[in-house]
C-alpha cells in the first residue's frame, strides 16, 4: 500500500538534546548540579545548533518530507520579558532550510525545558505560568507565524501525570527488588527515578541556593491534578492567541500513549488507565486542529494493576518491550474519541542493532497503513529521532536516531534505518 499523497514521513528532535549549549534552561542547571539526577551534562550535546543544515540535507537526501523540532523558549527569553532577536532569526532559518529541501517543518513551542526563571517563579505549578507560556508563544508566533504551518504547543502534555503515578508505583514495590528494574521503563523519557527520589532531601538546600525554592517544579515533575490543569490551560491560551494571529496554523499538542491492553481480569483498571492517560484530556483539546500521538511500548493491566514484562520479551536500551504494533493500537483507540487528525509525533526505538530499528519501522509503519486504510485520518509520521543524542537524565547512552554521531568530532554517519524511512515515500 502507497501511503495517501501529501503524506508527512520524517524525523523529530527537541532542542535541548540536540542542538547544545542550552545555557538559560532549568535542564542546563540541573545537570551541573551537586545532587543532579543526571548521569552526564549535555554540553554541547550533537551541535545540531551550528550543524542543522547538514542534517536537514541528509533528511532530504533520505527522502523524507518532514522534520519536527523545537524552538528553545530558554534561548527565545533567556530573562523574563526580554527576547533574543538574534535568536529568533536562528530558527527562522531552520524553517527556511528545511522548505529549501522540501521539507515540511513541524515546530514545537516547549519540548521539556523552560527557562531558569520560570522555574524560580514556581514552575508549572504556578498560576504565572499561563500567561507567561502565552506571551511567549504570541512573540514566536508575531515574528515567524508566516514561516511555520504546523505547530505543536507543549510536547506530552500528560508526562507529569505519568511520572506522578510511576512514582507512587515505585514506592509500593520497594519491598519487591526484581520490580524495581522495569519501573523507569514505564515513562516515554529517559528519566533515572530511583536516583531522584534518592536525592530529594539533599537537592532541597541546593534548589534553594540555585533556583531560589526548594522544590523545583519543572514540566518533567510530579504533576498535581491542578498543574495537569493548567498545562491545559496554558496550551489553550496559546493556542486561540495564536489562530487569531495567524488563522493558517494548525495548533495541537502531543500526549504520551501506551498501548494499554488488559489482560484477564483487568479490563476495569485498563480503562481507569487510558482515561487518566488521554480520555480525560478530550475536552481540553476538542478545539485543535490535530492531535499529536507519541508511542513506543505496551502496558499491559491486570486485575491488580500493571503487570510486568512477559516472560522472554525483547527489551530495548530504555527497558521498553519492543512492540512496534502499539502504535497501531494506539491510533484506533485514540481515533475512536477524538474526531480530527492525527499525527504520529513520536515513535522510535532505542537500540544499538540497527536492524532492529528497521523492523521496528516497518511493522509500525504497517500499522499507520492498516489505519489508513480504515479511514483513520492519519496525516504524518515523525520517526524519534533524527540523531543519536542526548536522552535527558541518562545521557548519551540511549541511541535512538537514524543517524549516529562521533560526539569527539561531531561527524554524522547515516544509518540504514534512515533511508528504509525515506523510501516509504517512495513505494
Amino acid at each position: 500500500m502507497r501511503f495517501p499523497e501529501n503524506f508527512l514521513i520524517g524525523a523529530a528532535t527537541a532542542a535541548h538534546q540536540v542542538e547544545g549549549n542550552n545555557i538559560y534552561s532549568d535542564y542546563w542547571t540541573m545537570e551541573l548540579m551537586k545532587s543532579t539526577s543526571f548521569v552526564e551534562p549535555s554540553g554541547e550535546a550533537v551541535d545540531h545548533y551550528n550543524r542543522y543544515e547538514e542534517d536537514v540535507r541528509l533528511m532530504a537526501e533520505a527522502g523524507l518530507n518532514c522534520y519536527r523540532f523545537s524552538i528553545e523558549w530558554a534561548r527565545v527569553e533567556p530573562v523574563e520579558g526580554q527576547f533574543d532577536e538574534t535568536e529568533v532569526e536562528h530558527y527562522r532559518k531552520v524553517i527556511r532550510c528545511c522548505k529549501e529541501n522540501g521539507i515540511t517543518p513541524i515546530v514545537t513551542l516547549h519540548h521539556f525545558t523552560s527557562p531558569k526563571w520560570l522555574i524560580s517563579k514556581g514552575g508549572w505549578e504556578a498560576e504565572s505560568t499561563v500567561e507567561d507560556f502565552k506571551r511567549y508563544c504570541v512573540y514566536i508566533a508575531a515574528q515567524l507565524g508566516s514561516e511555520m504551518e504546523y505547530v505543536c504547543t507543549i510536547n506530552e502534555a500528560n508526562m507529569g501525570l505519568q511520572l506522578a503515578a510511576i512514582a507512587k508505583r515505585y514506592m509500593k514495590q520497594m519491598l519487591l527488588p526484581k520490580k524495581k528494574s522495569e519501573t523507569d521503563g514505564k515513562a516515554q523519557v529517559g528519566i533515572n527515578l530511583k536516583q531522584m527520589l534518592a536525592n530529594q532531601k539533599i537537592a532541597a538546600a541546593e534548589n534553594v541556593e540555585v533556583f531560589g525554592t526548594e522544590k523545583l517544579h519543572t514540566f518533567v515533575s510530579q504533576r498535581t491534578e491542578e498543574g495537569d490543569l493548567l498545562i491545559m490551560r496554558a496550551h489553550a491560551a496559546a493556542r486561540d492567541a495564536m489562530k487569531a494571529m495567524c488563522p493558517h496554523l494548525k495548533i495541537g499538542l502531543s500526549l504520551s500513549l501506551h498501548d494499554i491492553q488488559a489482560e484477564k481480569g483487568g479490563a476495569k483498571n485498563a480503562a481507569k488507565e487510558w482515561h487518566a492517560e488521554f480520555g480525560h484530556y478530550l475536552p481540553y483539546i476538542k478545539d485543535d486542529d490535530y492531535l499529536g500521538v507519541q508511542n513506543y511500548t505496551r502496558t499491559r493491566i491486570g486485575p491488580f494493576g500493571q503487570l510486568g514484562m512477559p516472560d522472554g520479551a525483547e527489551l530495548t536500551q530504555m527497558n521498553y518491550e519492543f512492540y512496534p504494533e502499539a502504535l497501531e493500537n494506539v491510533i484506533r483507540a485514540v481515533a475512536n474519541e477524538f474526531k480530527g487528525d492525527l499525527i504520529v509525533t513520536e515513535n522510535g526505538i532505542a537500540t544499538s542493532d540497527d536492524t532492529r530499528r528497521v523492523e521496528f519501522i516497518r511493522r509500525a509503519l504497517s500499522g499507520v497503513q492498516n489505519c489508513i486504510a480504515d479511514g483513520i485520518p492519519v496525516r504524518g509520521y515523525c520517526h524519534w529521532s533524527l540523531l543519536d543524542n542526548f536522552e535527558w537524565q541518562k545521557g548519551f547512552s540511549m541511541t535512538f536516531g537514524l543517524i549516529a554521531v562521533d560526539r569527539a568530532t561531531q561527524t554524522r554517519h547515516p544509518k540504514e534505518s534512515l533511508a528504509y524511512l525515506g523510501s516509504f515515500l517512495n513505494q
